[in-house]
């Protein structure tokens, strides 16, 4: 198993100017393979036209099928005459970013992204290291023609150190270090039970055994002090030192948010993880859900996609078992007690409670979900 251990760095000036430099290098080099890559396929899809439109046989040695490999030989030929810059710092730097422009493109034709785009300066800034380009000592790091650089703690797993990349987000410099471990993880001791979990806006989770778990909302809660970061920055001038540093408090507004959020997903699904054996979850469609504009912000301030995220990984470690409902089950508008389906007509997202008039019984309408989920999720996402 391959964890990531995120290690807040504390580079001096030097440092950070060699940071800021192989992330430039590296956004450079990434955006130089993309308009080959795409300069190349245009001119395959050309000579293919032409030779279908004369009838001529295609030459498969005349096409360039552009690929990543193909890509990091033609930029180690021509970096040195072209692009000198490069060697002010790590070689992984401009590799290690054709090599990422690859997987995007990968993903891209099974469809699991979107088509790779341009990156832009100051978003997203990061460079990866391969294993053998850097060392962890301790409570330092040893990055190539730069030396060792503070960590502000220790590497937490021990196992053997696969990639690092360094990045920068709210004005602070970081570290990821994957790690595959070779100690397996002593799994938490088994409880025998069971729980439903109903996930919603209000509350973020409902359980079955009828405990409600409430959300920071740390975006909900920090909106006015974001609006006026947001407008202050709109007020300077650009290219100024004003609006670089209004660029830094915005993005440590930002930064700050995603960690409350973070720290209480981590507690909550470590919590879930620990008492219960088995964790049953609804099949939710956030992509679909985001398109309605009235809920839209409240949703991604939950974090639905990183809770179920974390939630598998985590079971996964400890030996337990997540399962999941069909996205198309009715667990709100069935009684958990007879399996009586309300009408939708009848039965409103206003409308918390309601009585089944079945069979009489009044039901919480989240209470009544998680237990439906819980009786009825099959489908398992985790490797127990």
């Amino acid at each position: 198993m391959i964890l990531g251990h995120t290690i807040e760095l504390a580079p001096n000036n030097k440092q950070a100017t060699y940071f800021s430099k192989a992330c430039g290098v590296a956004r450079f080099t990434y955006n130089w393979a993309l308009a080959e890559w795409q300069k190349q396929y245009q001119a395959d899809k050309t000579y293919r036209d032409e030779c279908l439109k004369n009838g001529i046989e295609i030459d498969e040695t005349k096409l360039n099928k552009p690929s990543q490999g193909k890509l990091r030989k033609q930029l180690n030929s021509i970096k040195r005459q072209q692009f000198p810059f490069m060697a002010e710092v790590t070689k992984c730097s401009p590799q290690e970013a054709i090599i990422q422009l690859g997987k995007a493109f990968d993903n891209f034709f099974k469809g699991r992204a979107k088509y790779p785009q341009f990156r832009k300066k100051g978003i997203n800034d990061k460079f990866s290291l391969t294993n053998d380009q850097f060392k962890l000592i301790g409570k330092k790091i040893k990055i190539p023609n730069l030396g060792f650089v503070k960590l502000t703690e220790k590497l937490r797993f021990s196992g053997k150190l696969m990639n690092a990349t360094v990045f920068k987000k709210g004005g602070k410099w970081f570290v990821s270090v994957a790690v595959e471990l070779q100690d397996i993880i002593k799994p938490q001791p088994k409880t025998d039970k069971s729980v439903g979990i109903d996930l919603g806006i209000t509350d973020l989770a409902t359980l079955s055994n009828g405990e409600k778990i409430q959300a920071p909302k740390p975006l909900k809660n920090k909106l006015k002090q974001l609006r006026r970061l947001n407008k202050s920055l709109s007020r300077k001038q650009k290219g100024s030192k004003n609006r670089e540093k209004a660029k830094t408090k915005l993005s440590r507004l930002h930064y700050k948010i995603s960690c409350i959020r973070k720290d209480f997903l981590h507690k909550f699904t470590s919590k879930l993880v620990q008492q219960f054996d088995v964790i049953c979850i609804e099949n939710l469609n956030v992509k679909g859900m985001i398109k309605n504009h009235k809920l839209s912000r409240a949703i991604n301030d939950l974090g639905f996609f990183e809770f179920k995220r974390q939630l598998i990984y985590k079971a996964n470690m400890q030996g337990k078992t997540v399962k999941e409902v069909d996205r198309f089950y009715p667990s709100s508008k069935t009684c958990s007690f007879c399996g009586f389906v309300m009408p939708k007509e009848n039965l409103t997202l206003a409308t918390r409670l309601w009585t089944c008039p079945n069979c009489k019984v009044s039901h919480d309408r989240d209470v009544n979900a998680s237990l439906n989920i819980l009786n009825k999720a099959d489908k398992i996402l985790t490797l127990s």
